[in-house]
């Protein structure tokens, strides 16, 4: 870790530096975070030990840049981050580091996390979850900070239902032909189906990854069938891609395919 911050250090020199780590700052390197992270949930779902090592190591480059930056306007520097999250993680678990003689329990996670915000001057419930985040983990956040209060539904019955309201909706935006009633629309519907998630204990925006992935899996195994066959996707009929995504289907669920 010593060693990775001198590197750091010696990267940022004014004199001796690289040119384009000096020219970073917190904005430039916002996008290179997010993508260092996607890649680190990439390599941890696909089992790969020493992708998973090198993407830890790319995403930890990245916190040590955006510390050294703060620590070069004396604002904070790595070990004040690292120090923080400490402080953070024992005092949201008291019942693992609180006496032996003291009531409070992992129950208290929420009371303590408001605390928090509170003390950040967040006084709202839904202050503090970024804009910036994707918009379906953005959506599942204040779904669940709202339910806090009672704002939900009693049980998924009442998120079918309003799902079914929210697509009936959608359809009449539809045929007004207006595209910006059907943004609305499609939102509204969207936001729903994030509310269904939570009823249902479900990550919404990992179902959707693994959806997609299971798309873009048979949807290969589609181009890679017609291109052993020396054609391509494009000139078959509806008729015919519908028996080909079925083939497709049936193969990827059958192991000894390799799909």
């Amino acid at each position: 870790m010593r060693q990775l911050l001198q590197i750091m250090q010696r990267l940022r020199d004014p004199q001796h530096g690289c040119p384009w780590d000096r020219a970073q700052d917190e904005r430039s390197l916002s996008r290179y975070t997010l993508e260092e992270a996607y890649e680190l949930v990439d390599a941890l779902e696909c089992g790969d030990v020493a992708a998973r090592r090198d993407e830890l190591g790319d995403l930890l480059f990245q916190v040590v840049f955006l510390a050294q930056l703060g620590a070069e306007r004396g604002e904070y520097d790595f070990e004040a981050v690292a120090r923080g999250i400490a402080d953070k993680l024992v005092r949201r678990h008291p019942h693992v580091f609180a006496a032996d003689d003291d009531p409070r329990d992992q129950n208290d996670w929420e009371a303590i996390k408001a605390a928090e915000r509170a003390a950040r001057g967040e006084r709202g419930l839904l202050d503090g979850i970024p804009r910036a985040a994707p918009a379906l983990l953005r959506a599942a956040k204040v779904g669940k900070r709202a339910a806090q209060v009672g704002f939900d539904w009693n049980d998924a019955e009442g998120v079918y239902a309003k799902i079914a309201e929210e697509l009936n909706e959608v359809q009449q935006a539809q045929r007004s032909g207006e595209a910006s009633a059907c943004e609305e629309e499609i939102g509204d519907l969207l936001l729903a189906v994030t509310s269904l998630a939570r009823h249902l204990h479900v990550d919404p925006e990992t179902a959707l990854r693994r959806a997609v992935d299971k798309f873009q899996t048979r949807f290969t195994a589609m181009e890679t069938q017609v291109r052993e066959q020396g054609s391509t996707l494009e000139g078959h009929s509806a008729e015919q891609l519908d028996a080909l995504w079925r083939q497709a289907k049936k193969a990827c669920a059958d192991p000894e395919q390799g799909l």
